[in-house]
Protein backbone atom coordinates (compact mmCIF):
# COMPACT_ATOMS: atom_id res chain seq x y z
CA UNK A 1 0.00 0.00 0.00
CA UNK A 2 1.48 3.23 -1.39
CA UNK A 3 1.13 6.03 1.40
CA UNK A 4 -1.34 8.97 -0.23
CA UNK A 5 -2.10 12.65 1.19
CA UNK A 6 -5.21 14.80 1.33
CA UNK A 7 -7.60 12.24 -0.55
CA UNK A 8 -11.01 11.56 1.04
CA UNK A 9 -12.45 8.14 1.43
CA UNK A 10 -16.43 7.47 3.02
CA UNK A 11 -16.92 4.22 4.24
CA UNK A 12 -20.02 2.88 4.73
CA UNK A 13 -20.30 0.81 8.05
CA UNK A 14 -17.02 1.91 9.00
CA UNK A 15 -17.77 1.65 13.04
CA UNK A 16 -16.91 -2.28 12.69
CA UNK A 17 -15.91 -5.16 11.45
CA UNK A 18 -14.29 -5.25 8.13
CA UNK A 19 -15.38 -1.64 7.40
CA UNK A 20 -13.55 -0.12 10.32
CA UNK A 21 -10.34 -2.61 9.62
CA UNK A 22 -9.98 -1.03 6.10
CA UNK A 23 -10.80 2.79 6.99
CA UNK A 24 -8.04 2.31 10.10
CA UNK A 25 -5.51 0.81 7.36
CA UNK A 26 -6.63 3.81 4.73
CA UNK A 27 -6.26 6.55 7.38
CA UNK A 28 -2.73 5.07 8.12
CA UNK A 29 -2.02 5.62 4.42
CA UNK A 30 -3.11 9.11 4.72
CA UNK A 31 -6.85 8.92 3.35
CA UNK A 32 -8.97 11.40 5.64
CA UNK A 33 -11.74 9.06 6.46
CA UNK A 34 -15.39 9.95 6.50
CA UNK A 35 -17.16 6.92 8.42
CA UNK A 36 -20.67 6.78 7.14
CA UNK A 37 -22.78 5.22 9.68
CA UNK A 38 -26.33 4.34 11.80
CA UNK A 39 -25.27 4.44 15.27
CA UNK A 40 -23.40 7.93 15.89
CA UNK A 41 -22.31 7.28 19.19
CA UNK A 42 -20.26 3.73 17.85
CA UNK A 43 -19.41 5.86 15.27
CA UNK A 44 -17.29 8.48 17.59
CA UNK A 45 -15.99 5.32 19.15
CA UNK A 46 -14.89 4.27 16.26
CA UNK A 47 -13.19 7.66 15.31
CA UNK A 48 -11.42 7.53 18.83
CA UNK A 49 -9.78 3.99 18.16
CA UNK A 50 -8.53 5.22 14.96
CA UNK A 51 -6.85 8.27 16.30
CA UNK A 52 -5.60 5.69 19.12
CA UNK A 53 -3.50 4.46 16.28
CA UNK A 54 -3.05 7.51 14.10
CA UNK A 55 -3.47 10.51 16.07
CA UNK A 56 -2.61 12.76 12.84
CA UNK A 57 -5.59 10.95 11.01
CA UNK A 58 -8.29 12.70 9.99
CA UNK A 59 -11.35 10.97 10.33
CA UNK A 60 -15.19 12.53 10.73
CA UNK A 61 -18.45 10.64 11.49
CA UNK A 62 -21.64 11.15 9.54
CA UNK A 63 -25.32 9.53 10.04
CA UNK A 64 -26.23 7.33 7.22
CA UNK A 65 -29.14 4.88 7.32
CA UNK A 66 -28.69 2.60 3.93
CA UNK A 67 -32.57 1.25 4.81
CA UNK A 68 -34.01 5.28 4.58
CA UNK A 69 -33.86 6.35 1.29
CA UNK A 70 -34.16 9.85 2.45
CA UNK A 71 -31.25 9.40 4.81
CA UNK A 72 -29.29 8.01 1.80
CA UNK A 73 -29.98 11.68 0.14
CA UNK A 74 -29.26 13.85 3.22
CA UNK A 75 -26.25 12.38 3.30
CA UNK A 76 -24.88 13.11 0.03
CA UNK A 77 -26.22 16.52 0.23
CA UNK A 78 -24.83 17.09 3.29
CA UNK A 79 -21.39 16.18 1.99
CA UNK A 80 -21.79 17.90 -1.26
CA UNK A 81 -22.19 21.03 0.80
CA UNK A 82 -18.72 20.76 2.67
CA UNK A 83 -17.13 19.16 0.08
CA UNK A 84 -16.14 19.23 -3.56
CA UNK A 85 -14.64 16.51 -4.77
CA UNK A 86 -14.42 12.31 -3.37
CA UNK A 87 -11.36 9.57 -4.33
CA UNK A 88 -13.06 6.59 -3.00
CA UNK A 89 -16.53 5.48 -2.21
CA UNK A 90 -16.18 2.03 -0.31
CA UNK A 91 -20.06 0.42 -0.28
CA UNK A 92 -19.04 -1.88 2.80
CA UNK A 93 -22.28 -1.88 5.42
CA UNK A 94 -24.35 -4.83 5.40
CA UNK A 95 -26.55 -7.23 7.50
CA UNK A 96 -26.43 -10.64 7.29
CA UNK A 97 -29.73 -13.05 8.12
CA UNK A 98 -32.19 -11.22 9.94
CA UNK A 99 -35.67 -12.15 10.43
CA UNK A 100 -37.87 -10.82 7.46
CA UNK A 101 -37.99 -7.00 7.79
CA UNK A 102 -38.46 -3.78 5.83
CA UNK A 103 -36.54 -0.70 4.76
CA UNK A 104 -38.25 2.12 5.82
CA UNK A 105 -39.14 2.49 2.13
CA UNK A 106 -40.86 -0.77 2.56
CA UNK A 107 -38.41 -2.63 1.05
CA UNK A 108 -36.88 -6.38 1.99
CA UNK A 109 -34.51 -5.84 4.87
CA UNK A 110 -31.47 -6.99 2.70
CA UNK A 111 -32.33 -6.09 -0.67
CA UNK A 112 -32.51 -3.16 0.70
CA UNK A 113 -30.29 -1.99 2.69
CA UNK A 114 -27.27 -4.15 0.90
CA UNK A 115 -28.31 -2.68 -2.30
CA UNK A 116 -30.55 -0.44 -2.71
CA UNK A 117 -29.03 1.49 -0.51
CA UNK A 118 -25.50 1.86 -1.66
CA UNK A 119 -27.18 1.91 -5.42
CA UNK A 120 -28.47 5.06 -4.32
CA UNK A 121 -25.76 6.62 -2.41
CA UNK A 122 -23.27 6.07 -5.16
CA UNK A 123 -26.01 7.41 -7.40
CA UNK A 124 -26.04 11.10 -5.40
CA UNK A 125 -22.01 11.25 -4.97
CA UNK A 126 -21.44 9.73 -8.82
CA UNK A 127 -20.92 13.55 -9.71
CA UNK A 128 -18.08 14.12 -7.03
CA UNK A 129 -16.17 10.88 -8.03
CA UNK A 130 -16.19 12.13 -11.77
CA UNK A 131 -14.54 15.40 -10.96
CA UNK A 132 -11.74 14.08 -9.02
CA UNK A 133 -9.20 12.47 -10.84
CA UNK A 134 -8.13 8.40 -9.95
CA UNK A 135 -11.82 8.22 -7.78
CA UNK A 136 -12.99 4.89 -7.25
CA UNK A 137 -16.38 3.02 -6.27
CA UNK A 138 -15.70 -0.16 -4.00
CA UNK A 139 -18.42 -2.44 -3.44
CA UNK A 140 -18.35 -5.31 -0.85
CA UNK A 141 -19.60 -8.84 -2.28
CA UNK A 142 -18.98 -11.88 -0.89
CA UNK A 143 -18.74 -15.60 -1.55
CA UNK A 144 -22.16 -16.21 -1.02
CA UNK A 145 -23.33 -14.05 -4.56
CA UNK A 146 -21.88 -17.92 -6.23
CA UNK A 147 -25.00 -19.42 -4.92
CA UNK A 148 -27.27 -16.17 -5.31
CA UNK A 149 -30.20 -15.73 -7.62
CA UNK A 150 -32.17 -12.96 -8.46
CA UNK A 151 -35.84 -13.48 -7.83
CA UNK A 152 -37.65 -10.38 -9.40
CA UNK A 153 -41.23 -11.87 -8.84
CA UNK A 154 -40.06 -12.07 -5.10
CA UNK A 155 -37.97 -8.98 -4.12
CA UNK A 156 -39.66 -7.99 -1.48
CA UNK A 157 -40.02 -11.54 0.37
CA UNK A 158 -44.14 -10.90 0.48
CA UNK A 159 -44.48 -14.89 -1.57
CA UNK A 160 -41.81 -16.34 0.77
CA UNK A 161 -38.61 -15.89 2.69
CA UNK A 162 -35.61 -17.09 3.76
CA UNK A 163 -32.82 -15.44 5.25
CA UNK A 164 -29.62 -16.74 3.87
CA UNK A 165 -31.51 -16.70 0.02
CA UNK A 166 -32.25 -13.14 0.63
CA UNK A 167 -28.51 -12.61 2.12
CA UNK A 168 -27.53 -14.81 -0.94
CA UNK A 169 -29.27 -12.63 -3.50
CA UNK A 170 -28.33 -9.08 -2.17
CA UNK A 171 -24.73 -10.19 -2.51
CA UNK A 172 -25.39 -10.90 -6.33
CA UNK A 173 -27.23 -8.07 -6.51
CA UNK A 174 -24.01 -5.83 -5.24
CA UNK A 175 -21.75 -8.03 -8.01
CA UNK A 176 -23.98 -7.33 -10.67
CA UNK A 177 -24.00 -3.72 -9.90
CA UNK A 178 -20.24 -3.36 -9.37
CA UNK A 179 -19.72 -4.36 -12.52
CA UNK A 180 -22.22 -2.56 -14.57
CA UNK A 181 -21.24 0.39 -13.11
CA UNK A 182 -17.67 -0.38 -14.51
CA UNK A 183 -19.58 -0.56 -17.74
CA UNK A 184 -21.36 2.29 -17.87
CA UNK A 185 -18.47 4.15 -16.67
CA UNK A 186 -16.26 3.51 -19.42
CA UNK A 187 -19.31 3.63 -21.95
CA UNK A 188 -19.38 7.24 -21.06
CA UNK A 189 -15.65 8.03 -21.00
CA UNK A 190 -16.03 8.79 -16.80
CA UNK A 191 -12.25 8.50 -15.09
CA UNK A 192 -13.96 6.48 -12.37
CA UNK A 193 -13.77 3.00 -11.90
CA UNK A 194 -15.74 0.38 -10.24
CA UNK A 195 -14.13 -2.59 -8.37
CA UNK A 196 -15.74 -5.43 -6.64
CA UNK A 197 -13.99 -7.62 -2.94
CA UNK A 198 -14.83 -9.64 -0.73
CA UNK A 199 -13.07 -10.59 2.57
CA UNK A 200 -13.63 -14.39 2.28
CA UNK A 201 -15.06 -15.89 5.03
CA UNK A 202 -14.49 -13.54 8.00
CA UNK A 203 -15.56 -13.60 11.62
CA UNK A 204 -17.20 -10.42 12.32
CA UNK A 205 -20.61 -8.43 13.75
CA UNK A 206 -22.65 -8.56 10.61
CA UNK A 207 -24.44 -11.45 12.43
CA UNK A 208 -26.09 -9.09 14.76
CA UNK A 209 -28.65 -6.76 13.78
CA UNK A 210 -30.69 -4.80 16.11
CA UNK A 211 -31.49 -6.97 19.25
CA UNK A 212 -30.77 -10.34 17.12
CA UNK A 213 -27.80 -12.38 17.23
CA UNK A 214 -26.66 -15.37 15.60
CA UNK A 215 -26.35 -18.34 17.76
CA UNK A 216 -23.45 -18.72 20.33
CA UNK A 217 -21.97 -21.91 18.80
CA UNK A 218 -21.54 -19.92 15.06
CA UNK A 219 -20.30 -16.90 17.15
CA UNK A 220 -17.79 -19.00 18.95
CA UNK A 221 -17.01 -21.23 15.31
CA UNK A 222 -16.17 -17.82 13.04
CA UNK A 223 -14.17 -16.40 16.07
CA UNK A 224 -12.12 -19.15 15.75
CA UNK A 225 -11.52 -20.67 12.73
CA UNK A 226 -12.38 -18.00 10.09
CA UNK A 227 -10.48 -15.39 8.61
CA UNK A 228 -9.97 -12.24 11.11
CA UNK A 229 -11.74 -8.47 10.16
CA UNK A 230 -7.78 -7.10 9.84
CA UNK A 231 -7.36 -10.06 6.74
CA UNK A 232 -10.12 -9.67 5.91
CA UNK A 233 -10.23 -6.51 5.22
CA UNK A 234 -6.86 -6.34 3.10
CA UNK A 235 -8.91 -7.41 -0.23
CA UNK A 236 -10.91 -3.62 0.52
CA UNK A 237 -7.28 -1.68 0.91
CA UNK A 238 -5.95 -3.66 -2.11
CA UNK A 239 -9.30 -3.06 -4.37
CA UNK A 240 -9.16 0.85 -2.92
CA UNK A 241 -5.19 1.50 -3.66
CA UNK A 242 -3.75 -0.57 -6.31
CA UNK A 243 -2.17 1.49 -9.11
CA UNK A 244 -2.63 -0.94 -11.69
CA UNK A 245 -6.40 -2.00 -11.37
CA UNK A 246 -8.40 -0.36 -14.35
CA UNK A 247 -11.65 -0.85 -13.37
CA UNK A 248 -14.56 -4.34 -13.39
CA UNK A 249 -11.89 -6.37 -11.34
CA UNK A 250 -13.15 -8.57 -8.35
CA UNK A 251 -10.67 -8.66 -5.70
CA UNK A 252 -10.57 -11.44 -2.88
CA UNK A 253 -8.52 -13.88 -0.64
CA UNK A 254 -5.90 -16.31 -2.66
CA UNK A 255 -5.90 -19.37 -0.30
CA UNK A 256 -7.64 -21.83 -0.75
CA UNK A 257 -11.31 -22.09 -1.31
CA UNK A 258 -10.41 -18.17 -1.63
CA UNK A 259 -11.68 -18.29 2.06
CA UNK A 260 -8.36 -17.00 3.07
CA UNK A 261 -4.94 -15.14 2.84
CA UNK A 262 -3.95 -12.11 0.81
CA UNK A 263 -5.58 -10.78 -1.83
CA UNK A 264 -5.26 -11.08 -5.87
CA UNK A 265 -7.31 -11.17 -8.60
CA UNK A 266 -10.36 -13.89 -8.49
CA UNK A 267 -12.95 -14.52 -11.16
CA UNK A 268 -16.66 -13.72 -10.48
CA UNK A 269 -19.51 -16.46 -10.52
CA UNK A 270 -20.95 -16.25 -14.63
CA UNK A 271 -24.08 -15.03 -13.35
CA UNK A 272 -22.27 -11.83 -12.03
CA UNK A 273 -21.04 -10.85 -15.30
CA UNK A 274 -24.55 -11.64 -17.12
CA UNK A 275 -24.59 -8.44 -18.66
CA UNK A 276 -28.47 -8.62 -19.76
CA UNK A 277 -29.11 -9.44 -15.81
CA UNK A 278 -27.10 -6.82 -14.69
CA UNK A 279 -28.96 -4.27 -17.18
CA UNK A 280 -32.61 -5.81 -16.03
CA UNK A 281 -31.77 -5.46 -12.08
CA UNK A 282 -30.27 -1.72 -12.49
CA UNK A 283 -33.82 -1.00 -14.19
CA UNK A 284 -35.19 -2.41 -11.22
CA UNK A 285 -33.28 -0.50 -9.00
CA UNK A 286 -34.20 3.24 -10.48
CA UNK A 287 -37.63 1.70 -10.41
CA UNK A 288 -37.73 0.72 -6.73
CA UNK A 289 -35.62 3.50 -5.37
CA UNK A 290 -36.87 6.80 -7.88
CA UNK A 291 -33.23 7.53 -8.37
CA UNK A 292 -31.47 7.51 -12.01
CA UNK A 293 -27.86 7.94 -12.59
CA UNK A 294 -27.56 10.41 -15.65
CA UNK A 295 -24.03 9.50 -17.48
CA UNK A 296 -25.11 12.00 -20.20
CA UNK A 297 -22.50 14.56 -19.84
CA UNK A 298 -19.41 12.59 -19.17
CA UNK A 299 -17.07 15.52 -17.77
CA UNK A 300 -19.85 16.06 -14.88
CA UNK A 301 -22.76 13.51 -14.85
CA UNK A 302 -25.35 13.93 -12.53
CA UNK A 303 -28.81 12.39 -10.90
CA UNK A 304 -32.27 12.28 -11.30
CA UNK A 305 -34.49 12.09 -8.44
CA UNK A 306 -38.20 10.95 -9.36
CA UNK A 307 -40.76 11.31 -6.37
Amino acid sequence: MEDVHHKIAIITGGNSGIGWEAANMLAGRGFSILLAVRDLVKGENAKREILDYHPEATVAVLKLDLADLASVRHFADSYKKHFRSLDLLVNNAGIMMPPYGKTKDGFELQFGSNYLGHFALTAHLLPLLAKTSGSRVITIGSLAHNRGAIDFDNLDGSKGYRPKKFYNQSKLANMLFAMELDRRLKKHHIQTISVACHPGVSATNIFKIGKYDAPVLLRDFANRFLQPPDMGALATVHAATEPDLTGGEYIGPAGKGRRKGYPALDTPHPTAVDEALAKKLWDVAEQMTGVRFDFETTKNPGVSIED
